[in-house]
């Protein structure tokens, strides 16, 4: 199934005193590069976090922000470091001497200071285990999206893929009148121009419908369009091996319309390269 890189989801879980929220935000990238945002009290679970994530996504820029809400505080009760308050307040003390002006401040604001507060290390494993289920529901949340996003991605791809067979088709049944044509026009120029043999003229006319042939460059597109579509049926990665595709699909669209020496040949060039064009804008967003 085909993944989109771009996606967004979030998550809700109860704990204790608290409620956990994690946000997950991820947009195309050429690896996983994971970025995180956690408040100090979760950063023991930071390895885990990251490990986590990796091992569901596979590509893409992914912003991973948790964040936590207290319920009623006085519901519970709240451990405090003694030694780190009379540290915090002695060196508050010292800097407004210094200073030449002291500012009162209330209980609450010191209880908010990193470090005064202290969690008790039996709630850390109790912690750890409701982080881990906040964000699985994050991530399984996000892997549902980038599969919604991914699914329109591959029908936007697959419709343009039917249009280019079309004009390749088109293309293919074009081929042996432009090169009668050629044959005829050059024929009959050179005739005019030069008193050769009729069997010299034939010679020359072989060697430049042969350069003008493009038979080989359509027979390649159609090898890469089915390719193409079976990739889309893959499961697990498959955005740089698409795009790889697109890479070779528009050298060959371009090498047809260099080749080329007829007007429609030309605006079927033309049409190849805009629906791949398309195509691999869609593929920049697919893992």
């Amino acid at each position: 199934m085909t993944n989109s890189m771009t996606a967004f989801a979030n998550s809700e879980v109860e704990f204790e005193n608290l409620t956990l929220n994690c946000e997950l935000r991820s947009v195309n990238h050429r690896y996983c590069d994971i970025s995180l945002k956690i408040p100090e009290r979760f950063r023991f679970a930071e390895a885990d976090i990251r490990s986590a994530i990796s091992d569901k996504l596979k590509r893409g820029k992914i912003e991973c922000s948790l964040s936590y809400k207290k319920h009623n505080l006085m519901q519970h009760t709240v451990s405090v470091d003694m030694q780190a308050v009379k540290a915090l307040l002695a060196t508050t003390k010292s800097i407004e001497q210094l200073m030449g002006t002291s500012r009162s401040f209330s209980a609450l604001e010191v209880l908010a200071f990193p470090g005064i507060q202290v969690e008790k290390e039996g709630d850390k494993v109790a912690l750890q285990q409701a982080l881990q289920q906040l964000l699985q529901i994050a991530i399984d949340n996000l892997l549902a999206a980038r599969q919604r996003e991914g699914a329109q991605l591959s029908h936007l791809i697959r419709t343009r893929c039917i249009k280019l067979q079309k004009f390749v088709g088109q293309a293919h049944a074009r081929m042996p009148i432009v090169l009668e044509l050629l044959r005829t026009k050059f024929k009959s120029h050179i005739a005019e121009l030069v008193a050769e043999s009729n069997e010299r003229i034939e010679q020359e006319m072989v060697l430049l419908t042969q350069k003008l042939d493009v038979d080989e460059e359509l027979d390649r597109l159609d090898t890469h369009i089915i390719e193409v579509l079976r990739v889309l049926e893959q499961d697990g990665p498959v955005g740089r091996r698409l795009d790889f595709l697109m890479q070779e699909m528009n050298r060959e669209a371009n090498t047809l319309g260099s080749k080329s020496a007829d007007k429609e040949m030309t605006a079927f060039s033309i049409e190849m390269k805009v629906l791949i064009e398309q195509m691999r804008e869609q593929v920049q967003n697919i893992e």
